[in-house]
């Protein structure tokens, strides 16, 4: 089969889609801040949905045996992690699959753990549900972040904790933990009958030579003990279908989470969603590794870039997201969003929003044509060399 190459360079204008990326912040912004892609999706992805638009009816839809099997083919291929199609459940998105997980394994005023800086709705998915958050806060080393076994052991050894979150590739951070980190913290969570809600879905997006390892891959017994969340909408840019599956091999937990889902009305799945997942899942391939390979090119870019200002570059290993240290320039955030928006005119997501681990920090998504990351970074770069950071700090 040819190799169809999609033009990442390609610029499409967003203003006037109900784009929420576009609607945060002034046309005279770049806007940076959410994890959506300004890249199209896949060619075949679009032809699919426009032929399905053309038959005109839209009734309620069965449930999709097609994306069961494009989901264990795409895994298994991905990222050597053999799934049987009976293992996947579908859910309305990652953070209503997690609500919904949440629910099931654990009660009111039960704790559950998760490390910061860690993208925003995993705190507020425990609290909104009655539950209580537990932070075992990722040690930034140099330019990587590294995980404090005993401090998460410790968090684990407490009777009242009975779910951990991972975020593997992490956001914000970008790290793609080894199969030494996944077995560590696999073998504290099951000594301590933890069960792991695995959101992996950044899992496409890794920097070569790392390798992402699906928690649930390890060990039959670690998938015993573990839930995966995995969409398309981040590597195929789909997030607006609210499309999304759980992987559990334990028969168990699926029943569970599908009684939760049940009770609470969210079994139905969306009809050109899960054809969108169906026909990127099956033919993406090309589109995913190019995709990286661009991606890795605005990440050298950045890098490159950013060595002239004094912000650090937090260095990823995955997702199209960077963490930027600004503690040099100043630790306020309200500071830190004058100095970005209102000066450089660059639309950033705050540290702050990411935990308090996150003060002094920005992020930053690069997942955009060359020319508009140029753009944002010269932006960034004219700030320093004018001088104004540390007018914006004084």
């Amino acid at each position: 089969m040819a190799i169809l190459f999609h033009d990442f360079d390609d610029i499409t204008i967003r203003w006037g889609t109900d784009s929420k990326k576009y609607g945060l912040y002034p046309k005279d912004v770049i806007p940076m801040w959410i994890a959506d892609s300004d890249f199209k999706s896949p060619q075949a992805v679009i032809d699919a949905l426009a032929q399905r638009l053309q038959h005109g009816i839209f009734g309620y839809p069965s449930e999709s045996q097609r994306l069961k099997k494009a989901v264990s083919l795409w895994e298994g291929k991905r990222h050597a992690f053999e799934v049987t199609p009976d293992w996947v459940t579908f859910i309305p998105g990652v953070v209503g699959g997690l609500v919904c997980a949440i629910r099931a394994f654990s009660r009111p005023g039960d704790k559950v753990l998760i490390q910061t800086p860690c993208y925003p709705p995993f705190a507020a998915s425990i609290e909104n549900n009655g539950r209580r958050v537990l932070c075992n806060p990722l040690l930034l080393k140099e330019e990587r972040y590294e995980i404090d076994f005993g401090h998460f052991e410790r968090l684990c050894q407490d009777s009242q904790t009975r779910l951990f979150i991972l975020c593997n590739p992490q956001n914000p951070t970008g790290r793609v933990f080894s199969e030494f980190e996944l077995r560590e913290m696999a073998r504290i969570c099951m000594e301590n009958d933890i069960l792991i809600l695995s959101d992996e879905i950044h899992c496409d997006i890794v920097y070569p030579p790392q390798q992402h390892i699906p928690m649930a891959s390890l060990s039959p017994k670690i998938a015993d003990y573990c839930v995966t969340f995995i969409s398309a909408s981040k590597t195929f840019n789909l997030p607006g279908f609210r499309t999304a599956v759980t992987i559990a091999s334990n028969s168990i937990l699926r029943s569970r989470i599908h009684d939760v889902l049940t009770a609470n009305k969210a079994t139905g799945q969306n009809i050109m969603g899960t054809l969108a997942s169906c026909v990127a899942f099956e033919s993406g391939t090309d589109y995913a590794d190019q995709l990286v390979r661009y991606l890795k090119k605005n990440l050298d870019l950045a890098k490159v870039k950013l060595k002239k200002t004094k912000l650090r570059l937090v260095n990823p290993e995955g997702t199209y997201l960077l963490w930027l240290d600004c503690r040099e320039v100043t630790e306020d955030p309200d500071k830190l969003m004058e100095f970005f928006v209102r000066k450089a005119k660059v639309g950033v997501q705050n540290g702050t929003d990411f935990g308090e681990e996150g003060r002094g920090f920005v992020r930053i998504n690069i997942a955009c044509p060359h020319s508009i990351l140029d753009d944002a970074l010269r932006r960034i770069q004219d700030c320093f060399e004018d001088g104004i950071s540390q007018a914006t700090v004084a």
